[in-house]
C-alpha cells in the first residue's frame, strides 16, 4: 500500500481546497485535480528521464482542471470580480506549458507552485462566497 505522505503531489493546495465537498462542482474540481496531479507526476518522470511522453496529457489535464475551476466559480464571478484570478490561473497554466515544451524541470516545478496557488485561491474564494450566501 502506498504511503500518501511519501507520494509526489503537484497540487496539494488545490486538493486540500477542493476537499471532500459534497457539491457536484467541487467534486468535479477534485476529480480533475487528481487526474492533473497524476499527469504531472508522470510528466515529471518523463522530464527527469529526458523523454517526451505524457506532456500532451498533462497540458490537456491542466486545461480540464482550469475549465472545472471556471465552472465552479461561475461565469459571472469568473468574468468580473474573479478576473484577476482567471488571469493568474491562465498565466500559470501557460508557464507550465512552456516549461514542459522546453523540458525545463526547474521551471516546471516553480510553475506548478504558482498554478496550485492560483487554483486553490479561486476555490477558497468560491467556498467563502457560497458560505456567505447560505448564512
Amino acid at each position: 500500500m502506498a504511503d500518501p505522505a511519501r507520494e509526489t503531489t503537484f497540487l496539494p493546495l488545490t486538493m486540500s481546497a477542493a476537499g471532500d465537498a459534497g457539491d457536484d462542482g467541487a467534486r468535479t474540481v477534485r476529480h480533475r485535480a487528481e487526474v492533473a496531479d497524476r499527469a504531472a507526476a508522470d510528466c515529471w518522470l518523463s522530464l527527469v528521464a529526458g523523454c517526451t511522453s505524457g506532456r500532451e496529457t498533462l497540458i490537456d489535464s491542466l486545461h480540464d482542471l482550469s475549465e472545472a475551476t471556471s465552472g465552479y466559480a461561475g461565469p459571472q464571478w469568473w468574468l468580473s470580480h474573479g478576473s484577476v484570478h482567471r488571469r493568474r490561473v491562465a498565466a500559470a497554466e501557460h508557464r507550465i506549458d512552456d516549461a514542459v515544451r522546453e523540458g525545463d524541470g526547474a521551471e516546471f516545478a516553480e510553475a506548478f507552485i504558482g498554478y496550485d496557488q492560483a487554483v486553490a485561491t479561486v476555490l477558497v474564494h468560491v467556498r467563502n462566497r457560497l458560505g456567505n450566501l447560505s448564512t
